[in-house]
């Protein structure tokens, strides 16, 4: 009975993460929000939860289910990006750079991680760990320098010469 129990629950959360895929964050909420638990399961119930709820732009909701998918998967990237999300659209900017700070150890090549650091140091107004960071994350996927045009959170770098040249072209290695 209990493996029963675990595929119509396994069955359940692959619905609601398909519902996410089909950029259907209620319906995958609705699922995740009919039980209370997910036995053997937790991590993958409070992740679908968390990125339901971002979605949705209820950020302040998603923190509390991606804070515990965090304690579960302590070096989980999603889980990292997710929260660091969350908290800078809560402005606790603060714990949006430590939890991808944490994260970002066990994982030093995701320039994704690299690049949200950037801007989350940028709109802390630490412009020496912004460069720092986008420079890590260009020289690991140089096609993100079509990103960095549109984006908001640099606009404190804008006109720093050393952020104009890093942004410019090809990385040049000393």
């Amino acid at each position: 009975m209990s493996r029963t129990i675990s595929d119509r629950s396994r069955r359940r959360l692959h619905e609601a993460e398909g519902y996410l895929e089909l950029d259907l964050p209620q319906h995958a909420l609705q699922i995740l929000e009919s039980r209370r638990d997910w036995p053997g399961l937790q991590f993958e119930a409070c992740l679908i939860h968390g990125e339901a709820l971002r979605r949705l732009d209820r950020y302040r909701e998603a923190i509390a289910p991606l804070e515990i998918a965090s304690t579960l998967r302590p070096d989980d990237t999603r889980v990292a990006l997710a929260l660091g999300w969350c908290f800078k659209r809560s402005n606790r900017l603060a714990q949006a750079i430590d939890a991808l700070e944490r994260v970002r150890r066990h994982h030093p090549d995701n320039s994704l991680l690299h690049y949200n650091l950037a801007c989350y140091w940028s709109l802390a107004g630490n412009a020496d760990r912004a460069l720092e960071e986008l420079r890590a994350a260009l020289s690991l996927e140089p096609d993100l320098r079509i990103q960095v045009a549109g984006e908001e959170d640099f606009r404190r770098l804008r006109g720093i010469p050393a952020f104009e040249e890093l942004v410019a072209g090809p990385m040049h290695k000393p």
